[in-house]
C-alpha cells in the first residue's frame, strides 16, 4: 500500500511510523501508516475513500496497549489537539473531544462544579479509548456517566449513539472494529469544586500508593474475574516479581506488568501468558487480558 492508493488528507499521514514512543510500554513496532486527522470531516472522508480491506485502529494515549514487535498493518488513527477540547453543554454535562484525557475532563468538571466525574482522573487514557472499553475505577464506570457519543464508523459515516446502544459490560462495548469515538457527552451532578478537588486528590493518592505509576507499564493487565481480584490470583500463584527478558510482574501491584528498560513486546506478552498459565494451574481461573494486544509478532 503506497501513498498513491491512499486517499488525500488535510491532516498528517506518516508511513512506517514508530509506535513505541506513543505507548506507555515503550516497546513494539511501527504503524504501516499513522494518520492524524485535521478534523472530523477529514477523518470521515479518508475512511470513506480508503479501501475497505485496509484495517483501521484508533490509538489514544497508548496506556492499555501492547503493540507487537512486527508492527501494525493498515492505518493507525491518532486524534490530536483538534479532538482534545472540553466544553460545557449545561450545568451538569460536558461535551468532550475523543482525544481529551481523563485528567482534562475531570479537571474541567471540577472547575464547572460538576461532581461524579472524579474517577476519570484515574483512567490513563482518552475519551475515545475509555468510551470503547467502558473504562472505570474506584467504583464507577463510563456507562454511569455517558449520555451519548459521536462515532465515525469504518465506512466514514458519523453517528451519534446513546449509552444504551453501546451494550456496555465490564471493560467492553459493542462498538465495531475500525469505529472511532470522536466526541462524547458526560453527565454528573452539581457539586462544590473544593469537595470535587478533594476527591480527585484522594483518588490520585490512592493510585500513587498502590500502582507503579513511574514505570513503563500498561495499566491493569487482566480483568477481574467474577467475585475475585486479578492481582490476588496472580500473587497467590507466586508471580510477584516474575520476569521474562526485560519484562517483570510489578512488585508493587501484581496486576501490572512493567518494562524494566529493555523489554520487547514479545517479552511483555509472553510474561502475561506465563502468568495466566500459572494462575490457571494454581486456582483454575482463566484470566482474561484487559490490555489490548495488536499487530504482528516479529
Amino acid at each position: 500500500m503506497t501513498t498513491s492508493v491512499l486517499p488525500p488528507v488535510r491532516g498528517k499521514l506518516t508511513e512506517n511510523a514508530p509506535l513505541a514512543p506513543l505507548v506507555w510500554f515503550k516497546s513494539g513496532g511501527a504503524a504501516q501508516w499513522l494518520f492524524e486527522p485535521k478534523d472530523v470531516a477529514d477523518l470521515q472522508q479518508f475512511l470513506r475513500e480508503l479501501d475497505p480491506a485496509v484495517p483501521v485502529m484508533a490509538l489514544g494515549l497508548g496506556s492499555n496497549l501492547i503493540v507487537r514487535d512486527g508492527g501494525v498493518p493498515g492505518v493507525v488513527v491518532r486524534l490530536g489537539k483538534a479532538f482534545a477540547k472540553v466544553g460545557q453543554v449545561d450545568e451538569i454535562t460536558l461535551d468532550c473531544g475523543g482525544g481529551a484525557s481523563g485528567i482534562l475532563v475531570s479537571s474541567t468538571a471540577r472547575d464547572s462544579g460538576i461532581a461524579g466525574l472524579e474517577f476519570l482522573r484515574s483512567i490513563p487514557g482518552t475519551v475515545g479509548g475509555f468510551c470503547r472499553m467502558n473504562g472505570g475505577a474506584y467504583g464507577r464506570e463510563v456507562k454511569d456517566v455517558l449520555v451519548t457519543c459521536d462515532v465515525v464508523l469504518r465506512s466514514g459515516d458519523l453517528v451519534t449513539l446513546p449509552e444504551r446502544d453501546l451494550n456496555y459490560t465490564y471493560r467492553h462495548s459493542s462498538l465495531p472494529e475500525g469505529a472511532i469515538v470522536v466526541a462524547a457527552r458526560f453527565r454528573g451532578h452539581p457539586g462544590d469544586p473544593e469537595a470535587i478537588q478533594a476527591e480527585m486528590d484522594r483518588i490520585s493518592a490512592a493510585r500513587e500508593a498502590s500502582q507503579p505509576l513511574r514505570s513503563k507499564t500498561g495499566g491493569s493487565t487482566f480483568k477481574n474475574p467474577d467475585g475475585a481480584k486479578a492481582w490476588e490470583l496472580v500473587d497467590k500463584a507466586g508471580c510477584r516479581g516474575l520476569a521474562r527478558g526485560g519484562a517483570q510482574v510489578s512488585e508493587k501491584h501484581t496486576n501490572f506488568l512493567i518494562n524494566t528498560g529493555s523489554a520487547t513486546s514479545a517479552d511483555i506478552e509472553g510474561l502475561g501468558e506465563e502468568v495466566r498459565r500459572r494462575v490457571r494451574e494454581n486456582s483454575g481461573v482463566e484470566l482474561e487480558w484487559e490490555i489490548q494486544r495488536v499487530g504482528k509478532s516479529s
